[in-house]
């Protein structure tokens, strides 16, 4: 093996250019154990997956590969065991006479390649594939093999759904999809996944496996296995690949059987810090302030699935210091904080969000995170908690932040209560990040244009993501949220007490410079880190 390929990956990135020793050193200090450097810098967003793949291709001269439409030779699975694959990245693509090619992530795992050469009897030529390409190779081939193999014939060994139940999850998690979706239909079962809030169908399952799989995962969920002409709803906390996550199961009877959805929780990245929230300098520093004041209400906005809540925890984590008492009262809680007491609603029980909030308020709290104002009584007991010393975060469903006033007052909530309680109200979006292994600039629109001039922006170049392999040539990968803060001032507390339309509130709040979402997103799209359809998708143009 030529010396070049002896060398450490630090070195060859270093020799690229693409990173500093410091930022190195920062990696090995962070990296868990056993966790490779490659995969530490990538955590820490110093580069990305595509720029680490170039370096390697162009300093060990090995070529990279997309697995993504790969004619696939399935019959070399038989070589390497799908335990190996999964723990090495490692699977088999092509033979030719005596050499076998191999798709790695890692093409300077000499221990991996010197396993195979002895296990399969091959000479191995390495060639290299993103991580996610791979695992989805691997699940989707062996998967495919697997699903053959079995043909599902014995109906009362449900070995093959417990296999399959498990590789659908592992999927999930490594697409870092939010949601899966088992669809029955009349003679298949349809496997989707929710990545970057898009549905993207993964597979096709045989119906025969149907009712194997329906009853494995009520009984992980603990559901009645015998109900099939209701919803129910579960729970299941678990590791998957060593990763602890909270998957939410939720079973619909339709015509073809039951429609299962699971929501998959990854516990590892639940709990974010305010910094990682993409608020714009100017909102964290106006939105640091009023979480730091002893008392207060503060609302979130938004629609579902806009990171309210993520938001929210981010908030009262950082206020979690030990002369804090923190409660919160959530339906469901998403995820359990180490050091905060977090009550679970259960209407059955009487335990309704109300309920929980009288008594939470007995608990002499400091702060109090109620998950939703769902009803008056609700709201009114937030806002009395707020008036007497307590700092109080919850959400509500309207689509800006100057509407949750009108939307208070709607709840018969007396406007001198809203006045003296609301300290400021946050509305949220979740727009996709253009992916950046293909981001290129071009010229702005006519059309570009004139949006920013109406905010009072002037842009010239636009950056959009051309597709690549890294985003499935979708131009996006993962995402990001945009923000407006709406903070709560002597003149709106005066426009409420006199009834002023909401209309009244917007036209104040825009003259004195409120950034909207609209005005968020923009600055992000100057910024080169989403798209204007993006903002316009979620944005009113006010």
């Amino acid at each position: 093996m030529a010396q070049n390929r002896r060398k450490k990956l630090g070195d060859l990135l270093k020799e690229s250019g693409l990173i500093t020793e410091d930022q190195i050193l920062l990696a090995l200090e962070k990296k868990k154990r056993d966790q490779k450097l490659g995969d530490a810098l990538l955590e820490l967003g110093v580069i990305t997956e595509n720029q680490l793949i170039e370096v390697l291709e162009f300093q060990l001269k090995i070529p990279s590969v997309s697995l993504y439409n790969y004619p696939m030779d399935t019959k070399l699975l038989s070589f390497v065991s799908k335990e190996f694959a999964r723990r090495n990245l490692a699977i088999p693509i092509k033979q030719e006479s005596n050499t076998l090619t191999v798709a790695m992530n890692d093409p300077m795992d000499y221990y991996a390649i010197d396993d195979l050469e002895i296990s399969t009897g091959f000479q191995i030529t390495p060639v290299i594939a993103t991580k996610e390409d791979i695992l989805q190779a691997i699940n989707r081939y062996y998967d495919l093999n697997d699903a053959k193999d079995e043909e599902f014939l014995y109906e009362g060994d449900d070995a093959p759904a417990i296999r399959i139940m498990d590789q659908l999850l592992q999927t999930g998690v490594h697409l870092k999809a939010s949601d899966l979706h088992i669809d029955p239909n009349e003679k298949s079962l349809l496997v989707r996944y929710r990545i970057d809030g898009v549905l993207r169908t993964e597979r096709t399952l045989t119906k025969s496996i149907q009712s194997a799989l329906t009853a494995r995962l009520k009984i992980l969920a603990s559901l009645n296995i015998t109900e099939s002409r209701l919803p129910q709803d579960g729970r299941i906390r678990t590791l998957i690949d060593q990763i602890p996550v909270d998957l939410r199961i939720s079973t619909l009877p339709t015509v073809f059987g039951e429609k299962i959805v699971i929501r998959i929780l990854n516990l590892q990245n639940a709990l974010m810090k305010l910094t990682d929230l993409d608020f714009s300098a100017y909102h964290y520093e106006k939105y640091q302030k009023l979480i730091d004041k002893p008392s207060g209400l503060i609302l979130m906005t938004g629609p579902t699935g806009s990171g309210k809540t993520s938001t929210l925890y981010a908030s009262i984590n950082q206020l979690n210091q030990e002369g804090v008492n923190i409660i919160t009262i959530e339906d469901p809680v998403e995820y359990q904080l180490e050091g905060i007491n977090q009550v679970q609603v259960n209407s059955g029980i009487g335990l309704t969000f109300a309920a929980g909030l009288r008594s939470i308020l007995r608990q002499d709290p400091n702060i109090v995170m109620v998950g939703e104002v769902r009803d008056t009584e609700t709201a009114e007991i937030a806002i009395r908690a707020s008036l007497t010393g307590h700092l109080v975060f919850s959400t509500l469903h309207t689509n800006s932040a100057v509407a949750a006033i009108p939307r208070l007052i709607d709840m018969d909530i007396e406007p001198y209560l809203v006045v003296s309680s609301l300290t400021a109200v946050v509305g949220q979006r979740l727009v996709k990040r253009i992916c950046r292994d293909c981001k290129t600039e071009r010229e702005a629109t006519e059309f570009e244009k004139n949006i920013f001039q109406r905010r009072g922006i002037d842009v010239t170049t636009i950056t959009e993501g051309k597709g690549c392999n890294s985003c499935k040539h979708t131009g996006y990968k993962g995402r990001m949220a945009i923000h407006e803060l709406l903070v709560i001032d002597d003149d709106i507390r005066e426009l409420i007490i006199k009834n002023n339309a909401a209309s009244k509130i917007r036209e104040y709040v825009k003259e004195k410079g409120m950034h909207f979402l609209i005005d968020d997103g923009l600055m992000k799209v100057t910024k080169g880190y989403t798209s204007v359809e993006e903002v316009l998708r979620v944005a009113l143009d006010e």
